[in-house]
């Protein structure tokens, strides 16, 4: 359940918290014509990266291999539908390979046949630039109640938090 004082305080944090807890977001590139695919995060807290494994011959992996720090977005819904968070950053082929076996898993290996060595293995990391948060309290009688006080007071109910958050350069380095 999201913590409105948490997106109120710290976005950011609260941001990667949940994506860390997810099993998938929507990814694509900000172009026209492209559309957005479910792919499954892998949270680095200390480097506060996003990355994605991905096959060289995908639509999506192939666009970024060839055209590096693609402009791309990112979609988070949780699963109690109480936090959303639209995200604009760079997508580009992560070179470190260290962190695909810090992120391997069996998961990952069903999709690779041969396994980390695969030659069509490719993983992308999503540079955050900035974000468009929503959180509310999840609550049925929360929202049933506001709605009907605005009714009432024909004040605009009260349903949450919204937050605008730009994150630094991030700087890349090898581990």
């Amino acid at each position: 359940m999201a913590d409105l004082e948490k997106t109120r305080n710290e976005p950011a944090e609260q941001l990667f918290e949940f994506l860390d807890g997810s099993h998938a977001v929507m990814v694509g590139l900000d172009q026209p014509g492209r559309g957005m695919q479910p792919m499954a995060p892998q949270i680095d807290e200390d480097r506060r990266g996003i990355w994605f494994f991905t096959k060289r011959d995908s639509e999506l992996g192939g666009s970024v291999t060839a055209h590096p720090a693609s402009r791309a977005r990112l979609c988070l819904i949780s699963p109690d539908h109480d936090y959303h968070a639209f995200v604009s950053g760079a997508l580009s082929e992560e070179t470190d390979k260290t962190l695909v076996d810090t992120f391997w898993s069996p998961v990952v290996a069903a999709w690779f046949d041969k396994g980390k060595e695969d030659p069509n293995l490719a993983m992308l990391r999503f540079d955050a630039s900035e974000a468009d948060i929503w959180a509310s309290s999840g609550s049925a009688v929360r929202f049933a109640w506001e709605i009907a006080k605005a009714n009432l007071d024909g004040e605009k109910p009260d349903l949450g938090e919204m937050q605008h958050v730009v994150f630094p350069v991030v700087q890349k380095s090898a581990r």
